[in-house]
């Protein structure tokens, strides 16, 4: 009985290894294509609120509270991710409750991570006014 019990705790563990790797797959390479496609889907969607620099002051971003992020701060003060960008592509992914964030679930997992790698270049140094 205790061999079997050790089974299933075991295969129980690897199952949910295996679910929490498929839940949180590996991103995409950053590739020059896929830094292309970020920044088309973000100058479509993201710039009215971010601005088109990234900067946080898009004419759309003026009213909301809390503002928009601004990209340009260094990576690891961003708020809600921290410098992780695996919370980045969360963030995108579900939004920010109590916000103007929205889930942009409409858009392929390959175009989220886009956007992921499109915004951490605002924060770069001498990124500012690109």
């Amino acid at each position: 009985m205790k061999k079997r019990t050790w089974i299933v705790v075991v295969g129980s563990l690897f199952l949910l290894t295996a679910i929490g790797l498929a839940a949180n797959p590996a991103p995409p390479k950053k590739t020059p294509q896929l830094l292309k496609e970020g920044k088309k889907v973000y100058e479509q969607v993201c710039a009215s609120c971010h601005g088109s620099k990234g900067d946080g002051k898009g004419s759309a971003g003026a009213a909301l509270t809390p503002p928009p992020t601004d990209f340009q701060r260094p990576f690891k003060e961003w708020p809600n991710t921290k410098g992780d960008p695996q919370k980045v592509f969360e963030v995108i992914s579900k939004g920010i409750p109590n916000s103007a964030m929205v889930a942009w679930t409409q858009y392929s997992e390959q175009q989220r991570w886009a956007l992921v790698y499109t915004v951490m270049e605002f924060s770069k140094p001498g990124a500012k006014g690109k």
